[in-house]
Order: C-alpha cells, then sequence, then structure tokens
C-alpha cells in the first residue's frame, strides 16, 4: 500500500527538521544589489574567492556591536582571497543614515542596499539582523550565523576554507540571539 499524500508531506517535514544541513546544501540567491551610489552587484562577481556576507541595519543594537568587529576580522585578511560584504537592509527613506553610521563604528568598508527581511530569509538566515553567511569560492554556504557573529563564527570556517578543507567541517548554523 502506497502512504497517501498527508503522510509523504510529513515525512518530507520530519527529514527537513532531523537533518537541517539538508536544508543549507542548497545554494544561495543572486539577486542584484546596490551601492550608495547606485552602482549594481551581485554575490556571483566575487566567485573565486571565500565571500563573508553580512546583513545589518543602522537602527540595530547588535549590529553595531558587531560591524567594527566584522571590519577588524575582514582587515586581518587583506591579501588573501577572502572578501566581506556589509548589506544593509534599511529603508529606502533611512539610507542616508548609513554613511554616518559607518564611520561612526570605524567600519572603511562601503555598505550595499536593496536587502529587507526577505532577503535574509531566503539566504536561509531568519528574518531578523544581523545575519551573516559565509560562501566557499563557488558561491555554496559553508556556515551561517543568525544574530550577532562572534570572531570566532567567522574565523573558523574561512580558516577551515583556506586551508583546504582539512579537519572538521565548520558548524553550519550557528544562532546567536
Amino acid at each position: 500500500m502506497l502512504p497517501s499524500p498527508s503522510r509523504q508531506l510529513l515525512v518530507i517535514v520530519l527529514c527537513l527538521v532531523s537533518w537541517p544541513e539538508f536544508v543549507f546544501a542548497k545554494g544561495v540567491p543572486d539577486p542584484k544589489f546596490k551601492t550608495l551610489d547606485g552602482q549594481s552587484h551581485k554575490l556571483s562577481a566575487l566567485r573565486g574567492q571565500i565571500v563573508v556576507v553580512n546583513f545589518w541595519a543602522t537602527w540595530c543594537g547588535p549590529c553595531q556591536e558587531e560591524l567594527p568587529r566584522l571590519s577588524q576580522v575582514a582587515a586581518s585578511y587583506s591579501g588573501k582571497p577572502v572578501s566581506f560584504v556589509f548589506i544593509s537592509i534599511d529603508d529606502p527613506k533611512d539610507r542616508s543614515k548609513i554613511p554616518p553610521t559607518l564611520t561612526k563604528l570605524h567600519v572603511d568598508f562601503a555598505s550595499w542596499v536593496d536587502a529587507d527581511t526577505d532577503t535574509l530569509g531566503s539566504f536561509g538566515l531568519g528574518n531578523i539582523v544581523p545575519g551573516t553567511i559565509i560562501l566557499d569560492e563557488t558561491g555554496q554556504p559553508v556556515a551561517r550565523v543568525m544574530g550577532e557573529a562572534r570572531e570566532d563564527d567567522v574565523r573558523k570556517p574561512v580558516d577551515w576554507l583556506l586551508n583546504g578543507r582539512k579537519r572538521e567541517p565548520p558548524q553550519s548554523l550557528t544562532k546567536r540571539y
């Protein structure tokens, strides 16, 4: 006897709950983002290097704690095939707050815009900021941090990738809220 459609759905749901790494095995979307001066960018243009993508907002307290830390981590990988991309989810009406916020936080990296909480969800980061995802050289997700990333949350997957994926892989999902 074949299982009913409702039983098949239940089995699928249980598999997804039991094996979260299955959910994270898929790639990430590749929408267009813009710089504050209107230049379009896509993450796929960074293929060939490790990419750390951080979603943040000017009104987010944990983001303001995290951004300077991530900026220092990014600077420590200078000269290596690692790119850090900061993407604000601020509404268009609030984008004028981005440059002064970055200056106040001593973050020397540009921020892209045109993201929102739906974008975070499509990257497997839930719907609150901050959220960080580390992509390998092919654009596949290696690790996600939901909430404020600690230095090791970023360094462990980046170093694992830089060192040829030797040893135990990093945790695929870290929740910090």
